[in-house]
């Protein structure tokens, strides 16, 4: 009897092994099957609202806000996150999609409240989702198009996931995703160009498909372009391999505009410390892994940094927020070529508010 009982129990030991392999070999090869990598220098579909021209030696204001997919508020955290506080206590995000679809409608209307009031000739956002399980499915580029109608504007995917069954109590889901441009003036044509990303198996399934989108507007008497280069680059990359590539590619693509006698403006969140900001905040966290610094001198000739750290643009995940316990740094504004003149840079103290990101803003002109 007892040598029957252990039969039917190693059977069935070795029965739920082969259910869980099968189980996991086939979601691995549904995972697989559906990956593809969003395709280089895919021209965009640009929709203009405005048939008006850029001028020469004309203020223009151009803005850059991460809004996070309309998740983050104060007490959520991000499960691919960890870090440590200064006494030692390790800390490990949670979240791995918005609390319900109503915070993610107070939160994209309220970013876009934010950014309505800085009144932007010209704004680039992150984040920005179309259709994805950790925001409920709400289309925030269709809000924001709704909301300024107005503007031209174009969008890039950066994030087409399959069904993230991660983590297991809360998948993070599928994820349409990317990134959107905006300008009160006529975008001639718009690019997505394809940052080179970490193709390690599991990586590329859950990092975003890092992109940035190139779009040009005429100069209103000019032969020239202004070039405008909305971009998010990769936050998961331990020893900064890839985002070194990744910048290679992006000064190729500044070096070029440049030679052509182009005004260039570039910004986004770049996941890089732009304004030597590391340890300039109040926290109680040790600097994160994920804080790299990225100076004027690893840009190519002719261009430079227009940023500012009067506020951080970006809050540590690991954790919720409290003002002065997270760790803080600036991650986002703007990279401009000489031609380009900065009259003023500000980050936008909106405490995040509405996402782990405050907005940037530029005043400039081209000359």
């Amino acid at each position: 009897m007892g040598k029957k009982i252990f039969k039917i129990t190693l059977w069935t030991i070795i029965s739920l092994i082969l259910l869980v392999v099968l189980i996991l070999g086939g979601y691995l090869i549904y995972l697989s099957a559906q990956y593809y990598r969003i395709e280089d220098n895919q021209v965009l579909e640009v929709s203009n609202a405005s048939e008006n021209l850029v001028s020469l030696n004309t203020n223009y204001t151009i803005s850059t806000y991460n809004i996070g997919f309309g998740a983050y508020t104060h007490d959520f955290s991000f499960f691919m996150d960890s870090g440590e506080m200064l006494d030692g206590t390790k800390t490990q995000g949670t979240g791995s999609k918005a609390k319900d679809k109503e915070t993610v409608l107070t939160n994209t209307n309220g970013a876009i409240s934010v950014a309505s009031e800085l009144d932007a000739d010209f704004m680039f956002f992150q984040e920005v989702d179309v259709k994805a399980t950790r925001s409920y499915k709400v289309n925030q580029f269709e809000m924001l198009k709704e909301s300024f109608s107005n503007y031209s504007n174009s969008f890039a995917y950066n994030f087409h996931s399959a069904f993230l069954f991660y983590p297991i109590l809360d998948p993070h889901g599928a994820t349409d995703a990317g990134i959107a441009t905006f300008s009160k003036y006529k975008i001639d044509s718009s690019i997505r160009r394809s940052f080179p990303i970490d193709e390690g198996f599991f990586a590329k399934f859950f990092d975003l498909d890092r992109c940035f989108s190139v779009n040009r507007l005429k100069i209103n008497g000019s032969d020239k372009e202004l070039v405008l280069i909305n971009l998010h680059m990769s936050a998961y990359d331990k020893g900064g391999l890839i985002r070194a590539e990744q910048l290679t590619l992006l000064n190729s693509v500044l070096k070029e505009e440049r030679d052509k006698g182009n005004y260039v403006v570039a910004g986004g969140d770049f996941n890089h410390d732009i304004a030597d900001s590391i340890g300039k905040f109040e926290t109680q966290e040790k600097k994160p892994e994920w804080t790299y610094s990225l100076s004027a001198n690893q840009l190519t000739d002719g261009y430079s940094f227009a940023t500012a750290n009067n506020v951080p643009t970006c809050r540590s995940t690991d954790i919720a927020y409290t003002k002065g316990v997270n760790y803080t740094v600036v991650l986002d504004g703007f990279i401009v070529s000489d031609n380009v003149e900065v009259i003023e840079v500000e980050n936008i103290d909106n405490d995040f508010m509405y996402s782990d990101h405050n907005p940037a803003k530029c005043v400039f002109k081209l000359i």
